[in-house]
């Protein structure tokens, strides 16, 4: 077994497909089914199968994936844990966030660590499933999560909270909004409403915060796509809750936008294994209890 084709292994993985991955390793196709192919005859099991244009792991595949990730992560935690002549941290640092946090408190963090190390290079990957967070740590899929907290699942792992996340009200531009800001949940207007499926997000918790005020959220879609949102909004489809940084933004594209009453927040930071963290990892974290608001 090679190094690249664990590699390939992940990437087609990953990308759910040989032409993704071959795209995202700036490969040839063929390059990258030869290289599966191969794995598969020196383990002496299929990996996936076949679907039409598509690859599913098969069980064999499935249980290759944590020991693979883990190879990776070791191969990137030891280029990692060579010092430059300065004594500053060098190689990759993956990261996985959720997608509101990328906005803020990470690109500010990463922007004020790579002043500080630019040997460092960083990936930062989208947290798509919000409960499957921890295991991409403990998985090697990266060292450091970004997430709200608090995680019932972390118990084993270094926890580091970093601030607050309030939700806002974002209406589409001219609509008809009671001016006080914040805004009461009982004043809320009987506008439709852009909302995502109720799951690992904190859309539960904004529904119950309405109920809980004698208001009911109106659907007018529901979108997977958490991106979209806005656009939405914008469109003239309806209101919708976004994140602090996303509702102020929003203002300067013509969306009209209201704190709430009672405020609707979840705590946000970082978790990862203190045990495996390489230097870059270490001084990120580093970074960022220095940068909290507690300090």
């Amino acid at each position: 077994m090679h190094l690249h084709q664990i590699e390939y292994f992940l990437a087609v993985v990953d990308n759910n497909g040989i032409n993704a991955a071959a795209t995202a390793l700036g490969l040839a196709q063929p390059t990258v089914s030869q290289a599966i192919r191969g794995l598969e005859r020196e383990l002496g099991v299929e990996l996936f199968h076949r679907i039409g244009r598509g690859m599913v792991l098969t069980s064999a595949g499935h249980s290759l994936v944590g020991p693979a990730r883990r190879v990776l992560r070791g191969v990137v935690a030891a280029e990692g844990s060579v010092l430059d002549v300065a004594g500053r941290p060098r190689g990759r640092l993956d990261i996985v966030a959720m997608a509101a946090l990328s906005v803020d408190p990470v690109a500010r963090l990463v922007g004020a660590f790579r002043q500080e190390f630019p040997a460092v290079s960083i990936r930062i990957a989208d947290l798509r499933d919000e409960w499957a967070g921890t295991a991409l740590i403990r998985d090697g899929h990266c060292e450091i999560l970004v997430c709200h907290l608090p995680r019932p699942d972390s118990e084993d792992l270094a926890v580091c909270e970093l601030g607050v996340q309030d939700w806002w009200l974002v209406f589409p531009p001219g609509a008809d909004v009671p001016p006080d800001d914040p805004l009461p949940l009982s004043a809320l207007p009987d506008d439709p409403h852009v909302v995502v499926p109720r799951g690992g997000s904190q859309a539960g918790e904004i529904e119950q915060a309405v109920a809980t005020a004698g208001r009911v959220i109106r659907p007018s879609v529901v979108v997977e796509h958490r991106e979209a949102r806005l656009p939405l909004v914008l469109a003239g489809v309806g209101a919708t809750f976004l994140e602090r940084t996303m509702a102020e933004a929003s203002v300067a594209r013509g969306a009209v936008a209201r704190a709430t009453e009672p405020r609707i927040s979840r705590a946000y930071g970082l978790i990862y294994d203190p045990s495996v963290l390489s230097p870059a990892g270490q001084a990120f974290v580093e970074l960022a209890r220095s940068s909290a608001p507690h300090g």
